[in-house]
């Protein structure tokens, strides 16, 4: 799926859409009803953990980025395909990073239903970022993507 120009990448949902929408139903459901299971005094220092391993990930990952003048932002065009840094272990380790930060925040909230919730994001990115995603960099990038696909996880 991609727009006329072949350039850029057409999301059938918005990756911080994706994430947030989960986390958010999640966040209403514990207001509402509450956590039926008290998640313990580990969950901080772990929430912590997971959200510094978001901002140093996704941060790496962001300045990829812009050292490759490549769009992040739907609408900018893809002019490169990186194969660097994160993008070795993850085929999409920003989507990765937004996972990690839901659980982090899940966890400093605490909020057992955003827990509960975590594969629903897990599968709104996958179905509504990543197919989209993986569909336009074959059709831009072609073998050099096949190869690139091949050799890396999607995940980690």
């Amino acid at each position: 799926m991609t727009h006329g120009s072949q350039q850029t990448v057409a999301f059938r949902l918005w990756p911080p859409v994706a994430v947030g929408a989960p986390l958010l139903v999640g966040f209403l459901a514990t207001r509402i009803w509450g956590d039926p299971i008290d998640l313990g005094g580990w969950r901080v220092p772990l929430g912590w953990t997971l959200v510094l391993v978001f901002a140093v990930w996704n941060g790496w990952s962001l300045w990829l980025f812009a050292r490759h003048e490549t769009g992040l932002l739907p609408g900018q065009e893809t002019h490169a395909m990186i194969e660097e840094g994160p993008y070795r272990l993850s085929r999409n380790p920003l989507y990765v990073g937004m996972l990690v930060l839901y659980l982090g925040l899940t966890l400093l909230a605490p909020t057992f239903w955003g827990l509960v919730l975590f594969p629903a994001a897990v599968l709104l990115v996958h179905w509504g970022a990543i197919r989209p995603e993986e569909r336009f960099l074959h059709e831009r990038f072609g073998a050099s993507y096949d190869d690139y696909r091949r050799r890396v996880r999607r995940w980690l």
